[in-house]
């Protein structure tokens, strides 16, 4: 807002989402601290609160609440979160190429691809859910520590076995979604 008019103002170019969001630029993250900021920022540039300023400052309220969805969106989920520090760290982005060279990995998550491709079992899908969210929770944790060692490497690579495991969480939605 402009300090003398109070008139809304476009966003920045590329803002730091971690700023923006009012947290520490690191892995770890209060998710309930990061909700709070969401909904305090969402009331302040929500678009419905523009509907009787002028077009500008509507234009700008939308791209502001988007701005704000898209940080709380990347924040709150650790594989977008890894990603976006490795980013702002000049990393280049984390790709499933980045452990070729685990085999015993790649045979583990063809192994689980190949009971996903098999008739609908809700035993079977409900194994492999349990499996792929502890198998996430155990990668979180490694992202975590590699980060706050300032490891970078060893969490991009690890951010490539979090995005096989977060392309098979969307395969098993997708199975459960009735045809």
């Amino acid at each position: 807002f402009c300090p003398g008019c109070r008139a809304l103002q476009p966003p920045a170019p590329r803002p730091d989402l971690f700023r923006l969001m009012d947290c520490d630029r690191s892995f770890r993250i209060d998710a309930q601290q990061l909700q709070r900021r969401f909904r305090s920022l969402q009331r302040a540039v929500h678009p419905d609160r523009f509907g009787q300023r002028p077009p500008k400052e509507q234009y700008y309220s939308e791209q502001h609440s988007s701005l704000i969805n898209k940080a709380y969106q990347t924040l709150l989920n650790p594989l977008s979160r890894g990603l976006y520090l490795l980013e702002l760290s000049g990393v280049e982005p984390a790709q499933e190429t980045d452990c070729d060279a685990d085999s015993a990995f790649l045979m583990e998550i063809m192994e689980i691809n190949e009971k996903l491709a098999e008739p609908k079992n809700d035993g079977v899908l409900e194994e492999i859910e349990t499996l792929v969210k502890v198998k996430q929770e155990e990668l979180t944790r490694e992202v975590t520590a590699a980060f706050e060692r300032d490891d970078l490497q060893e969490a991009k690579k690890l951010l490539a076995k979090m995005k096989y495991f977060a392309n098979l969480e969307d395969k098993l939605k997708a199975k459960k979604i009735p045809s």
